[in-house]
C-alpha cells in the first residue's frame, strides 16, 4: 500500500418505510428513490423497512447499471425489511437474527414477526478489506412506559458483539441503520463502547441537515407529529458509525440529510431522513485526531448500567412466566372439575359449554409461559456476558491503563498483531 494511498467511499442510508397496503404512497416513493439512487450513485446503498421482496426486486431491476451487487436478508416471518445495493462485488454475506424482537401478542407492534436482524457484507476495495453492516433494532413506542427497553439493550450487545468478533480481519468496518436509539441512549452509548465505532455526525466537520442531525423531523409530512411533541426539532435514530485498523485512518469529509423532503422532487422518500456520508481513508494516520469531540466514556459504567437493565428485564420475564404458570395450573384444575361434572351428569350442558375456553386458556396461558421463559433465558444469556465482560474491565482497571486494551476492547489492532 502506498504512503499516500486514499479511499474515498459514499455511503447512503435510509429507513424505506416500505409496509405494504399500510405505508402511504409506498409505490411512488420506491420509484423515486431508484431515481435518486441511480442519479446519486453511492458506492454502498443500505436499506431498511423493504417489507415487500417485489419492492427489492423492483429496485433489484432498476439499480442493476449502477449497482450490480445487490442482495435482500431475509428473516422472521415478514423478513428483515434489511437489503444493500453496491457499486461493488460482494466478497461474503451473512446476517445474525437478535435473539430478542419484542412479544408475539404485541400484534399491532408487528416487530416480533418482522424477525429484526443485522446483515453482514465483505467488499474488497483498492485492496483493503471492508466489513460493512446494516441493521434495525426494535422501535420504541412510547419513550415513558419503554417495555421494550431491555429488548433493545440485548440487540445492541447482539450488535456489538457480533461486529466484534466478524469485523477481527477488516481493515475498515461501517455501520448504517435505524438504531431506534437517542444517541445518549444506554444501547447507543454500550454499541460505541464496546466496537469502538465513531458517530459520522459527531466526527463531521461538514454537516449539512436539520439541526441536532435530527432523522425524523416535524417537516416531514408522513412523521406523526404527536410522537415528537417533547422533540420540536425533532430525533436522530439513525446513524452512520465507522472505524479502521491500525495503520489507517478514516473520517467523515461530509455528511448530508434531507431535510423533509427529497431534493430533486421535493415529497420526502420516507418517514424518516436519508444519510448521506462521504468517508475517506488514509495510510498513515496523523498524530494527533483532528476530531476533539471523540472522547472515550467510562465502559465499565455502561456495562454496569446494561448489565442492571437486563437483570431488570429478566427478573420482569420470570415474573411473567411464573404468573402464566398459575393460569396453567388454575386451568388444569377447571378442566378437571368440569370433567368429574360432565361424568357425574350434573350440568353436563355447562360443562360442555366451558369446557372450549378452559382449553384455550390453558393453551394461551402455556404459549405465554414458554415465550417469557425463552426471554428470560435470552436477556440471562447476554448478562452473563455482560458480567464476564465487566469482571475483565475490572481487571484491567486494576492493572493499569497499559493492560486496557487488550483486555477491554479486545480492538482489532491487537487481534490482527495477534494473527500475523
Amino acid at each position: 500500500m502506498k504512503p499516500n494511498f486514499s479511499l474515498r467511499l459514499r455511503v447512503f442510508n435510509l429507513n424505506c418505510w416500505g409496509i405494504p397496503y399500510l405505508s402511504k404512497h409506498r409505490a411512488d416513493r420506491v420509484k423515486r428513490l431508484g431515481d435518486f439512487l441511480n442519479r446519486e450513485s453511492f458506492d454502498l446503498a443500505l436499506l431498511e423497512e423493504v417489507w415487500s421482496e417485489q419492492d427489492f426486486q423492483y429496485l433489484r431491476q432498476k439499480l442493476l447499471p449502477a449497482y450490480p451487487a445487490a442482495h435482500y436478508f431475509r428473516s422472521g416471518i415478514i423478513g428483515s425489511g434489511l437489503c444493500v445495493f453496491s457499486k461493488h462485488p460482494i466478497q461474503e454475506f451473512t446476517q445474525h437474527v437478535f435473539t430478542l424482537n419484542g412479544y408475539p401478542y404485541m400484534i399491532h407492534h408487528g416487530d416480533w414477526f418482522c424477525g429484526k436482524a443485522v446483515g453482514l457484507l465483505v467488499l474488497h476495495l483498492s485492496g483493503l478489506v471492508l466489513n460493512a453492516y446494516v441493521t434495525h433494532l426494535h422501535a420504541e413506542y412510547n419513550r415513558q412506559k419503554d417495555i421494550y427497553l431491555a429488548h433493545r439493550v440485548a440487540q445492541a450487545w447482539e450488535l456489538a458483539q457480533f461486529i466484534h468478533h466478524t469485523s477481527k480481519k477488516a481493515d475498515v468496518v461501517l455501520l448504517c441503520g435505524d438504531l431506534n436509539l437517542h444517541p445518549k441512549d444506554l444501547g447507543c452509548r454500550l454499541l460505541k463502547e464496546w466496537t469502538g465505532l465513531h458517530d459520522a455526525f459527531l466526527e463531521t466537520r461538514d454537516f449539512k441537515g436539520p439541526e441536532e442531525g435530527c432523522t425524523m423531523v416535524p417537516e416531514n409530512c408522513y412523521v406523526n407529529r404527536q410522537e415528537l411533541e417533547q422533540f420540536p426539532l425533532g430525533i436522530r435514530i439513525d446513524y452512520v458509525l465507522y472505524k479502521a485498523v491500525s495503520g489507517l485512518y478514516i473520517s467523515c469529509k461530509t455528511l448530508r440529510t434531507t431535510t423533509g423532503h427529497e431534493p430533486h422532487s421535493g415529497s420526502p422518500l420516507s418517514d424518516h431522513e436519508a444519510l448521506m456520508a462521504t468517508l475517506c481513508v488514509r495510510h498513515s494516520p496523523p498524530q494527533h485526531n483532528p476530531s476533539p469531540t471523540h472522547e472515550r466514556s467510562p465502559l465499565i459504567s455502561v456495562l454496569r448500567e446494561a448489565w442492571a437493565e437486563l437483570d431488570q428485564g429478566m427478573a420482569q420475564g420470570r415474573w411473567w412466566a411464573t404468573i402464566a404458570g398459575y393460569v396453567i395450573g388454575l386451568g388444569l384444575l377447571l378442566l378437571a372439575l368440569l370433567c368429574a361434572l360432565a361424568a357425574g351428569g350434573e350440568i353436563r350442558e355447562v360443562a360442555v359449554l366451558l369446557w372450549t375456553p378452559s382449553v384455550g386458556l390453558v393453551l394461551g396461558a402455556g404459549a405465554f409461559y414458554l415465550f417469557h421463559v425463552q426471554e428470560a433465558k435470552g436477556l440471562c444469556r447476554a448478562r452473563a456476558e455482560l458480567q464476564h465482560v465487566l469482571g475483565r474491565a475490572r481487571e484491567a482497571q486494576d492493572l493499569g491503563p497499559e493492560s486496557q486494551p487488550a483486555l477491554l476492547l479486545g480492538q482489532q489492532e491487537g487481534d490482527r498483531a495477534e494473527e500475523q
